[in-house]
């Protein structure tokens, strides 16, 4: 009688345990649900580890495609900043759709609608929003690396056989039928098969555990994908049409991971306390993954597919609450022209721009079917206005929103030449690494124009690295090689003699600034011609140079301006620009 109370303590506080731990985990999911809620229409607060935009980037990397976003632009425009501003996803699935998206425009006009569709429905019907995002929620992410990563390592893990687990479990089985005959045998021969299998259970687990984590999430996608096909969500029923076919092809698949996914491994859940030992003793969940392994190489379509749906409806509830935090709805639906039509032109109009990035930016608009040579002052906003004007396409052409009260232009395939550095490594000098990356802007102007398509491109600083005499001569032909009728270039100099060299070419705009007593103020706004002011001389007075350098340095300044040639303030004249 003691024995069968003592055992019912025991299942009672197993119970409670349970109990406990199921409502603590309800509250749980309740207050990040509200958390989550909330955040939308808000910037992203979320922190990213070191590494893990890195893993975040498998998707897209997975998925290549013509004219994606290259690394340089991407890192030109620093993209990884405005993704981490615009994500607010909790999934893995929507984390990687979204940063492939950012870098792969959408090149048909039918595709952009039905994303704007999604888009649009989500920020309209918030109950329905709400539901996907629970469910989303449930998906989670991977932890430290991708789904993707996990499923390319599949083929390493060879042809793996359960019989070496089915024999050991009979043994051990076998050794407690001994007891029956020889209690002292029979003991020894369990205490030493019980050794061998947890032994040989660290042994082979070590190998298998980072894909029993992926296969935990395969579930979770595979229940996500339930979920979401049993809802009524008008917006986006063909989504789940197609989630609720890959659910049904792998349902095999849940069947024999029911033990993997049940309960995860050290969690302090009673129960999977006593299934750890289970799992460890019969090597339960090797026999079960073995058998798991098998159906994921057979559906790693499906499990793309799914991962690529669940990430497109995230995405589109990104997208919608990224509007929604935009200041005062400064933002449009850019107008963009993906059938170049006969005799249409490659005008680009883009009213009130800013860049996304910053907290109290100032707005510039422009319009122009030529290109477009940009001077002006150091710290004038000449770099910031070619990166607003390039992030403004990509978004336009990937989550079709944009950081600007109208945007109208052809679609573009955008490339820059911005911030780039030596190779140190590759034993590259600043100017071999610039123009290989013109190099390959020119080479995709001319791939373009065989293909009736256009090139929108944004260089800083032509060939800054050489001599002035060789860098305007050589800028001028790359200018008029990025002229073509098939391409806008934005380019910023300080070499004023562009101006005039390109005129015919390049429309001229210019920022300037306004010099104090003791103070300079940048106004940030674009201004039609060529630049007129400087100011790199009156900040060396403003630091406190020595008055005579300042003084010759604008003596020699101003007799060049006017004579086109350099002279010291003895009239010697030492070279002729």
């Amino acid at each position: 009688m003691e024995y069968i109370v003592f055992a019912g303590a025991i299942v009672l506080i197993i119970v409670l345990l349970m109990g406990i731990e199921y409502l603590n985990s309800r509250k749980y999911r309740k207050q990040t649900l509200e958390k989550l809620y909330q955040s939308y229409g808000t910037p992203s607060a979320r922190s990213y580890k070191a590494d893990e935009m890195e893993h975040i980037a498998m998707y897209y990397l997975r998925h290549p495609e013509e004219h994606q976003i290259d690394g340089i632009t991407w890192n030109d425009l620093d993209m990884d900043s405005i993704y981490r501003k615009i994500n607010v996803s909790c999934s893995a699935a929507g984390d990687e759709y979204l940063y492939y998206r950012l870098r792969t425009p959408v090149c048909r006009q039918d595709e952009m609608e039905e994303a704007e569709a999604r888009i649009h429905y989500f920020a309209e019907h918030g109950e329905q929003r709400r539901d996907v995002q629970s469910i989303l929620f449930g998906l989670g992410r991977m932890g430290k690396y991708s789904i993707y990563e996990y499923l390319d390592g599949l083929d390493t893990l060879g042809e793996r056989k359960n019989i070496k687990y089915l024999v050991s479990d009979l043994l051990l089985i076998a050794s407690l039928g001994v007891m029956f005959v020889s209690v002292p045998i029979g003991m020894t021969a369990f205490l030493l098969m019980l050794c061998r299998n947890i032994a040989g259970y660290f042994k082979e687990y070590k190998e298998i555990e980072p894909y029993i984590t992926s296969f935990r999430y395969i579930c979770r996608l595979l229940e996500g994908a339930r979920q979401m096909g049993r809802r009524r969500i008008p917006g986006i029923s063909k989504e789940q049409d197609r989630l609720m076919e890959c659910y049904h092809s792998m349902r095999g698949f849940i069947r024999n991971t029911w033990l993997i996914v049940f309960t995860e491994k050290g969690n302090g859940n009673p129960l999977s306390i006593f299934t750890d030992y289970l799992r460890m003793i019969f090597y339960l969940d090797l026999i079960q993954f073995n058998q798991a392994l098998r159906a994921v190489r057979g559906h790693v379509s499906e499990i793309d597919e799914m991962v690529t749906l669940l990430g497109q409806i995230e995405t589109a509830i990104v997208i919608a609450s990224y509007r929604q935090s935009m200041d005062n709805g400064a933002w449009c639906v850019p107008s963009v022209q993906y059938v170049r039509e006969q005799g249409a032109g490659r005008r680009i109009t883009i009213e009130d721009l800013y860049h996304p990035l910053l907290d109290r930016p100032v707005k510039n608009s422009i319009s122009t079917a030529k290109g477009v040579l940009i001077t002006g002052s150091n710290a004038s906003g000449k770099s910031t206005f070619l990166r607003a004007v390039a992030v403004c396409a990509v978004l336009a052409q990937t989550i079709h929103t944009c950081p600007a009260k109208r945007y109208e232009a052809p679609f573009v395939r955008v490339y820059s030449s911005m911030s780039l550095k030596d190779d140190l490594l590759g034993g590259q000098s600043y100017y071999m690494v610039e123009i290989g990356s013109i190099k390959r802007i020119l080479d995709q102007v001319k791939s373009a124009k065989e293909e009736n398509a256009y090139v929108l491109c944004f260089v800083d600083e032509v060939l800054r690295g050489t001599n002035t005499v060789e860098r305007i001569a050589a800028s001028t032909q790359i200018m008029k090689m990025l002229s073509a009728d098939n391409t806008l270039c934005f380019a910023a100099t300080h070499d004023v003699e562009l101006t005039k060299l390109l005129e015919k070419e390049y429309d001229n705009y210019h920022f300037e600034e306004r010099i104090g007593q003791d103070d300079i103020f940048f106004p940030y706004r674009l201004m039609p011609g060529p630049a007129v002011t400087r100011n790199a001389i009156a900040l060396l007075k403003m630091l406190g140079y020595d008055e005579r350098i300042v003084e010759e340095a604008e003596n020699m300044a101003e007799r060049f301006l006017e004579s086109g040639s350099w002279q010291t303030a003895a009239g010697n004249r030492d070279g002729k620009a």
